[in-house]
């Protein structure tokens, strides 16, 4: 993919930020519009509950969401319940295994901003709504567009044999 397609996935995302859509419907809406995912454009609904780490709760950052929903809309299982049981498995925790390429989103995400949840990557403004927030939250949203494409690349390209970063299955 084009670096011509990651700068139109972080323009619209910053231009649905500032039309007032939530982080993570301007992450899949940008990546949507961008022609990348070829899914509907209704399916930002699904996104609308990420905002604010989950309905304002301050959970994970719902740019982050948005970017994992992007390339789940790509990379994604279409049917989960196809094959035996151990194949369904294995296209999850294997090598080649989907968990592999998802599993560097939040790691680098974290790695970028220093947190992956929304209450502490805005702790230290005063109000919800202050101007500077707003730019904080607009360099990830824009961030996430980013990755998000970068991501689906990668998948297209290298498959799905990343390595593990640390993960609460303990894969290598």
């Amino acid at each position: 993919m084009s670096g011509d397609l990651v700068e139109k996935a972080r323009e619209y995302a910053r231009q649905n930020f500032k039309e007032g859509l939530n982080c993570a419907e301007s992450v899949l809406k940008a990546v949507i519009d961008a022609g990348v995912a070829g899914i509907p454009p209704e399916a930002v609904a699904m996104a609308t509950g990420f905002g604010g780490g989950i309905g304002l709760a301050g959970n994970n950052c719902g740019a982050l969401i948005g970017a994992v929903m992007a390339v789940g809309a790509v990379h994604g299982r279409r049917n989960p319940l196809e094959g035996e049981f151990q194949d369904r498995v294995d296209r999850l925790y294997g090598n080649p295994g989907l968990y592999r390429l998802f599993n560097g989103m939040p790691h680098e995400f974290k790695a970028r901003f220093g947190s992956l949840d929304c209450k502490v990557l805005n702790e230290t403004y005063p109000e919800w709504f202050d101007r500077e927030r707003f730019r904080q939250c607009m360099k990830m949203v824009v961030y996430a567009a980013e990755m998000a494409i970068e991501y689906i690349r990668k998948g297209q390209v290298e498959g799905y044999t990343q390595p593990f970063g640390e993960n609460v299955a303990k894969r290598v």
